[in-house]
């Protein structure tokens, strides 16, 4: 019997040079759409989004310089040249680059894009949801959690989140009848501080 397990994606910590190179609106555009399209021209991907020719190769040659896209030389002929994602997912912490405030920077405007993209997902959704069947607007959504938990707790319940997306991913069949592409977000916050209260709760016993 064959081995139908997928194989671990590629994941890629982030460099001081390689998060630097990315923070850049087109360039981040660029690796996401090989990321979930599959190797492309730059011509084809100045199509999708909606710009030029040259500015997509010269973006290309500055995500590939610092290791994040690659050339497929198995698709290209002649003069056409086809760029896939050298990784499938990007890791990274902001304090990984507390030391050079370039890097840092660069990581907070990444960070800022992902809110951006978020919300412009969002927004998109809510436009078009009447168009999808009663069980699908049931089941697409946003909410949200509040808890009172401690720094290890936290990191726990993220790497365990974590852990169950990536298992559904890992499992999920996309030739399966009915099955559409999703994306999800995962995000932990610190409480407002205007919206917290003044002194911790008592509890039974000090009551």
């Amino acid at each position: 019997m064959g081995n139908d397990r997928k194989p671990a994606p590629r994941g890629v910590r982030l460099d001081h040079r390689q998060v630097r190179v990315l923070a850049h609106p087109l360039r981040i555009r660029l690796l996401g759409a090989l990321r979930v399209k599959g190797p492309a021209t730059a011509t084809a991907l100045a199509a999708l989004l909606g710009t030029n020719t040259g500015a997509t190769s010269y973006h290309l040659r500055q995500l590939a310089e610092v290791g994040l896209v690659v050339e497929d030389p198995d698709l290209g002929t002649g003069r056409q040249r086809f760029w896939r994602a050298a990784h499938d997912v990007t890791n990274w912490e902001p304090t990984d680059f507390d030391d050079d405030p370039d890097a840092r920077a660069a990581i907070e405007w990444i960070e800022g894009d992902q809110v951006r993209h978020f919300a412009d997902t969002a927004e998109r959704w809510f436009a078009i949801r009447h168009e999808w069947s009663p069980g699908w607007r049931d089941a697409f959504g946003i909410g949200d959690a509040f808890m009172t938990i401690p720094l290890e707790r936290l990191k726990a319940l993220k790497a365990e989140l974590w852990q169950v997306l990536e298992r559904y991913r890992n499992e999920a069949d996309p030739t399966q009848p009915g099955a559409e592409q999703v994306q999800l977000f995962l995000a932990a916050l610190p409480l407002p501080a205007d919206l917290r209260p003044a002194t911790p709760p008592q509890s039974e016993e000090e009551r």
